[in-house]
């Protein structure tokens, strides 16, 4: 049966994905047996996933059989019908499968409250979010080997007709396996370990691990951008992913081994309001690449490093255009630039740059910790709350404000960022272990705020419905000041 259903929203977007992984992860059991399968981040256009053989490695025999029960899976067009049952009968139907972090999530609980559980043809599953009514709704997927794994690449709502363009995000993929050292050091594979250590009054250590691993890779960048004699440092990456603050640190680290850096931002050079690209909605596109004064950017930064003076604009974002006379500066031979933007890996932005001079770092909180084997916590999820927060504590806006305009902010990264990320010298992740359990604290009283009626309330309710197993962490003072969650959350008073 075909079904009049398209990828139009983001909501849509989950849905198909999450129908999609229920049907993969049955598929595989059905081929494989009761093999561990692991659901990990987002990367090259579908999700990296990875499955335990004892220690056979996977072979393409495996996945071209997991890729036709899937079809088979869809064919036959079987309804995905929802089960509730208690917390304390769901943990022991999760144990007995062997999903222990599972059991785990439901601890301390209230044994009589309604846990939903998916059945699909006999094999169940929690999958937290919305899923589509039946099978036969999935008529577009991919199986794709990747490194130890491989990549179930889907539809989304940049491309809801056909798969997106493959890229392969092989830096991100480097900087996922980094975050096994900070579950290494800590003991923290997935959530259940850290409500334990939330509730065991333990969580002092790992804020202080986690952080003092960000300050270490921050100070490896540091020792490669000197030695390598590097004159110019770009960073990039998505909304809420903290590269103010690590720009700032970055320089730190960077005045420690040689001169001072100047520190730079492409905002101040956005062209005249009046001027500015509009966007598909009518209304001006600060995020469009043709919203940068190009010309001028590229021209002071050549002046720069030549040892001439610039006359280094500041956007006066009140009266929409910029204002010079104020950052008349040049530097000296042994100084550099760091520059933080969202176009700053593009090349168009630099053309009279030498490449051997630049040094590019793209920084997102790539998620450290899954929910469970199956539910990852999504990069974008950690942003949307990270932006909230910040928007609610700084810019006295409404979570629902935030919501409404979120997926245009998503529409743009995926245009402007995210297909420079493979050009980076490094990446750096940008995540804390603990930060979803942080920001909860911040974030659902003004989630809570959002009316049935308005627009936003069924985002809201997602949000709710999975924040609300992260044991929230009350006490912020224990979040160094030199935290990038210090840019969301802000100072204590």
């Amino acid at each position: 049966m075909e079904y009049d259903f398209r990828i139009s929203t983001l909501d849509d977007e989950r849905a198909y994905h999450n129908t999609a992984i229920l049907i993969y992860l049955k598929a595989a059991r059905d081929i494989m047996g009761n093999v561990n399968v692991t659901i990990g981040n987002s990367l090259n256009q579908g999700y990296f996933t990875y499955i335990e053989k004892g220690g056979a490695p996977l072979t393409s025999t495996d996945i071209h059989k997991i890729w036709n029960r899937m079809e088979h899976i869809v064919s036959r067009d079987y309804p995905i019908v929802k089960e509730f049952d208690t917390v304390e009968h769901a943990a022991e139907k999760w144990r007995t499968l062997g999903y222990k972090e599972k059991a785990g999530l439901l601890e301390e609980r209230d044994p009589s409250e309604k846990v939903e559980i998916l059945n699909l043809d006999g094999y169940r599953n929690c999958l937290y979010s919305r899923v589509l009514p039946s099978t036969g709704y999935i008529t577009l997927f991919e199986l794709r080997p990747y490194r130890q794994g491989l990549l179930l690449r889907l539809p989304n709502v940049l491309s809801p007709d056909s798969l997106p363009y493959y890229r392969d995000d092989d830096k991100l993929y480097d900087a996922y396996a980094e975050s096994k050292r900070m579950r290494r050091e800590t003991g923290i594979n997935y959530l259940a370990d850290m409500n334990r250590v939330i509730r065991s009054g333990e969580i002092e250590s790992v804020i202080k691990a986690s952080e003092e691993l960000h300050q270490n890779e921050i100070d490896e960048f540091a020792d490669m951008i000197v030695s390598r004699g590097k004159r110019i440092v770009l960073i990039a990456g998505p909304s809420s992913s903290g590269k103010t603050t690590t720009a700032k640190r970055l320089c730190k680290a960077l005045a420690e081994r040689t001169a001072e850096p100047l520190y730079l931002g492409t905002d101040d050079y956005y062209i005249n309001r009046d001027l500015t690209p509009l966007g598909p909605d009518g209304k001006p596109d600060f995020e469009s690449f043709d919203a940068i004064d190009m010309m001028l950017f590229n021209k002071q930064m050549t002046d720069l490093l030549a040892g001439r003076e610039a006359d280094i604009p500041e956007y006066n974002f009140v009266e929409g255009k910029k204002i010079f006379g104020n950052r008349i500066t040049s530097i000296e031979p042994d100084q550099i630039i760091v520059i933080e933007g969202i176009h700053s890996l593009n090349d168009a932005l630099t053309p009279s740059i030498d490449p051997a001079d630049k040094f590019k770092i793209f920084i997102s909180p790539l998620t450290q910790m899954g929910m469970d084997r199956h539910n990852r916590l999504s990069t974008a999820d950690t942003r949307l709350l990270r932006r909230m927060v910040r928007d609610n504590q700084f810019r006295g806006y409404s979570a629902e404000k935030t919501l409404l305009t979120w997926y245009k902010v998503r529409a743009g990264e995926s245009v402007n960022v995210f297909p420079y990320s493979s050009s980076a010298d490094v990446v750096f992740n940008s995540s804390t272990v603990y930060e979803t359990n942080l920001l909860r604290t911040y974030a659902e009283p003004i989630l809570q705020e959002i009316h049935p009626g308005s627009e936003a309330y069924p985002e809201a309710q997602r949000i709710l419905n999975f924040i609300k197993y992260f044991d929230k962490i009350e006490t912020p003072e224990l979040v160094p000041d030199y935290s990038i969650l210090r840019e969301f959350i802000g100072f204590d008073k």
